[in-house]
């Protein structure tokens, strides 16, 4: 099954950012700190057209620390206009410095009469809208715990001389990279109709099982991991409970319950991606784009 999901109210939506692009002074890119390259948007670089940027690895609380500020550097050194900061906008004092931050990158803004006019964006269900309610300090923005809560621009003023504008969530229309795909997938940004819970859960347990092996022995009682992702997961799935007639593993019960458990930080702090590993496979995309007449 292919994973390609592009709900129609979001061409809408990248036609809303386009128009109030010109009238902002910072973008505001919240990022899943889990997945900081698969929950981007080429496109929403592309409608910056150079304006500052500062990238919120939001959920870094979720997130493996040690990736999450390999990743900092690693958007650091592309751009002077790009800064990085991991937030948990569910706790308020890491957001502190995200103003500050802001303010850096726009200087002449932020003053009486010219407020620093800041527009917030990224794909679905990576905590805009929660970003936007801790830094208003109420209630403003609709949260949920499904992707696409936010359906047309919301405008607030946080009264400090920052203007923030909420958008709807924007996932790039063809989803080419699969194995991204399937990391959004994994992490909660694809709606359900859109996905196939056990193959998302296959290639999970494959990840896990590679980088970190500790967390699906702790988390499952198990012992030596089984090679085979097929098996691991009718193994997890037997540790807890998920059967059916006969005592016949349950694999649809074990894929939901697996990324359950990922998507609540049950199973530990976790990034689905790597810097390195994200740049190489960039490279050779463009080697073999430069390859084709």
């Amino acid at each position: 099954m292919t994973i390609n999901w592009f709900p129609g109210h979001m061409h809408k939506s990248r036609k809303q950012i386009a128009e109030l692009m010109p009238r902002v002074d910072v973008v505001v890119e919240v990022l899943d700190a889990r997945l900081p390259d698969a929950s981007s948007n080429p496109l929403l670089t592309e409608l910056r057209r150079g304006r500052p940027c500062l990238k919120i690895l939001n959920k870094c609380d979720l997130a493996d620390p040690r990736v999450t500020d390999d990743w900092i550097k690693a958007f650091e050194a592309r751009s002077r206009q790009i800064r990085a900061l991991a937030v948990s906008a569910v706790r308020p004092r890491d957001l502190m410095r995200l103003s500050r931050l802001c303010r850096s990158l726009a200087p002449s803004r932020g003053v009486p009469g010219k407020p620093l006019r800041i527009l917030v964006v990224g794909i679905p269900n990576v905590g805009k809208s929660t970003l936007i309610n801790s830094l208003a300090g109420r209630r403003i923005a609709k949260v949920g715990d499904k992707p696409a809560i936010t359906k047309a621009p919301q405008q607030v003023d946080l009264r400090n001389g920052l203007l923030l504008v909420d958008t709807p969530g924007v996932l790039a229309p063809n989803l080419a990279d699969q194995q991204a795909a399937l990391r959004l997938a994994a992490s909660g940004a694809i709606g359900d109709n859109a996905m196939d819970y056990q193959l998302v859960a296959q290639f999970l347990v494959e990840f896990l099982r590679q980088h970190y092996p500790s967390l699906l022995q702790e988390r499952f009682g198990l012992g030596e991991l089984p090679e085979e992702s097929e098996v691991l997961l009718e193994a997890i799935g037997r540790q807890r409970g998920c059967l059916a007639a006969g005592g016949v593993v349950d694999r649809q019960r074990a894929a939901e319950t697996l990324l359950r458990d990922l998507q609540s930080g049950r199973l530990g702090r976790i990034t689905l991606e790597f810097p390195e590993a994200v740049a190489k496979v960039s490279a050779n995309v463009a080697k073999s784009g430069a390859k084709q007449p």
